[in-house]
């Protein structure tokens, strides 16, 4: 990034998946973000924002929520608005986690998933989790700043395995390089 960038402001992240097939049980894919403090951006969340819930001052939102894939192109999408977000928070991590119902599932068992994170138009990233196919949970994005600077994209879909409340307070550890 040099240094006329002005960094990244509003975020979408989108997720889309098939729906199970006919006599199982449906799938549910959930977008989740959690922002961390400038003091401790690999410590605890300061929330975390996922389905029935939002940010406290709205620059953290889940526009739409699936709980089963039936829908048309994206199902799930979050919006940040990290050009609004507060100079106390450095860190902002992004998951997707596969709710585990009646049946255990890996990304392996989710029928056609995909995920789009862009600003405006422009598409930031893309991907089918292929790479973490044993997966429950996986972050999906990382944005970071220095202090009132530029907000940084760091892409790049890393696996969990594990329970769902489990994968929000492990989302922020640090990611492998």
């Amino acid at each position: 990034m040099n240094g006329l960038s002005k960094g990244f402001g509003k975020v979408e992240i989108a997720l889309r998946w098939d729906p199970s097939p006919s006599g199982e049980p449906s799938t549910d894919l959930d977008l989740v973000a959690a922002p961390y403090p400038a003091g401790d951006p690999h410590g605890d969340p300061a929330y975390v924002v996922h389905f029935d819930s939002r940010s406290p001052d709205g620059t953290i939102i889940l526009n739409r929520d699936s709980k089963d894939g039936q829908g048309f192109g994206y199902d799930e999408v979050m919006t940040l608005e990290l050009h609004r977000l507060d100079e106390r928070y450095a860190r902002v991590v992004v998951g997707v986690v596969i709710q585990q119902h009646r049946t255990r599932r890996t990304f392996s068992d989710v029928g056609n998933p995909g995920l789009r994170i862009r600003e405006g138009y422009t598409v930031l990233a893309e991907d089918d989790f292929g790479g973490v196919p044993g997966a429950t949970a996986a972050t999906v994005a990382e944005f970071v700043r220095e202090g009132s600077g530029p907000w940084e994209f760091r892409p790049g879909v890393q696996g969990f395995d594990g329970d769902p409340v489990d994968f929000s307070r492990a989302m922020g550890t640090a990611r492998r390089a």
